[in-house]
């Protein structure tokens, strides 16, 4: 709100709208604009590509959050592009195949680069250190694996000021720090397969898509939809709206009428007294 605020009142206005807040979003989640920082073509390319395999695989797997916006404008000191996925509702809980489902969004940029041009780059760095630390967790802390069952592996000793975690103690012998290795590997490579197909089968909608990202630089999330040629994603209402009652239109009658139908509708209410 302070920085929607801030950028109303440096556009002259007395009202806060929805292109402030939208704005105010994105600068404090990614950092102002960097419309100056020079990119070359072929990197520029690249980041499109990126972005487009993040938003494809979210609006392809079902359950996965909608896609509010895709951005090339950089922002920030590091942040050459972004998918922003938005909540239809507020969640407390998460299911083992949702954290799944992240994963495989998180991948999805690096699985492009690697289809598109056989290579791949330095810009899925935090993807990869995101799906990594998720992955780690759902076989470590949340018990979701399988194969070493409904367990919490590790005792982390937390910082009282900063709550960062300063250091973790293995209680756990050298097989099952193997075994938690192999997991988080498994994990990940299931997700990377289904993602590879997942892009490979739509791969025409990536190439169509990413042209007009790299024209426009930003596509909204139902612009988004419409190109893929999928209904937009809006959370639905637990129950119908009514509908609006007619006013029914009453016919002229004298004033005879009117007083008949005043008498069948209404009963005379007495005459009260008034009180001194």
């Amino acid at each position: 709100m302070n920085e929607a605020a801030l950028l109303a009142g440096r556009h002259n206005k007395e009202q806060l709208g929805m292109p402030e807040f939208e704005e105010a979003i994105d600068r404090v989640m990614a950092g102002p604009e960097r419309k100056s920082r020079v990119i070359s073509k072929k990197e520029r390319e690249i980041i499109a590509y990126h972005e487009v395999g993040h938003a494809i695989v979210a609006r392809m797997i079902p359950g996965s959050d909608p896609v509010h916006k895709i951005s090339i404008i950089p922002r920030g000191h590091m942040a050459l592009g972004y998918t922003l996925q938005v909540p239809e509702e507020d969640r407390f809980l998460i299911s083992k195949q949702e954290l799944l489902n992240r994963i495989c969004v998180l991948l999805g940029g690096r699985v492009t680069e690697s289809i598109k041009f056989g290579d791949v780059t330095s810009g899925a760095q935090n993807d990869l250190e995101r799906a990594t630390a998720t992955a780690r967790q759902m076989v470590t802390q949340l018990g979701m694996s399988d194969r070493l069952g409904p367990v919490t592996l590790g005792k982390k000793h937390h910082e009282v000021f900063l709550g960062r975690d300063i250091m973790e103690d293995r209680n756990y012998s050298e097989e099952i720090a193997y075994a938690i290795d192999q997991e988080v590997r498994r994990i990940l490579d299931e997700c990377f397969e289904r993602v590879r197909t997942i892009l490979v089968e739509n791969f025409e909608k990536v190439e169509e898509i990413t042209a007009i990202l790299l024209e426009k630089e930003v596509l909204e999330g139902t612009e988004f939809n419409l190109l893929l040629g999928m209904p937009d994603q809006q959370p639905e209402l637990e129950a119908p709206l009514p509908a609006p009652r007619e006013e029914t239109k009453k016919a002229e009658a004298t004033d005879e009428d009117d007083e008949e139908e005043y008498d069948d509708e209404y009963e005379e209410e007495p005459d009260v007294p008034e009180k001194e």
